[in-house]
């Protein structure tokens, strides 16, 4: 049966290997959303890419608060909480963008790209 002390006990135990692969995770799933509104590929592809980084940023969140369920406050779980919220943002933003016909940061990159070699 489902558990969740041992599930809040586990997230505490290990919290160092924990942040040290849902960090980077949450990074680079993002970054690879917002590069992928900028090459415009399929839907499906930034739909899957905005779903993985929205889950790590969620299992993150969770992370963080078994230790504010704990009463562990300090400055460390307010930037792991911040840094899950501004993931979630971003990708909650990508998905919305991507709705468009011609994106915005791609329409940008284009100009630039003119500019440069004009």
């Amino acid at each position: 049966m489902f558990d969740i002390t041992s599930l809040g006990e586990f997230s505490r135990n290990h919290c160092i290997g924990i942040c040290a692969f849902l960090i980077p995770a949450n990074l680079l799933t993002t970054l690879t959303s917002l590069i992928l509104v900028i090459v415009n590929p399929s839907q499906m592809k930034l739909l899957i890419s905005a779903g993985i980084a929205i889950s790590f940023a969620i299992i993150l969140s969770c992370h963080v608060a078994s230790w504010l369920i704990v009463g562990v406050i300090q400055v460390p779980t307010f930037i792991l909480l911040a840094l899950s919220v501004f993931c979630i943002g971003l990708n909650i933003w990508v998905i919305l963008r991507s709705q468009q016909q011609e994106p915005l940061l791609s329409k940008m990159v284009k100009k630039a790209v003119n500019v440069n070699f004009s």
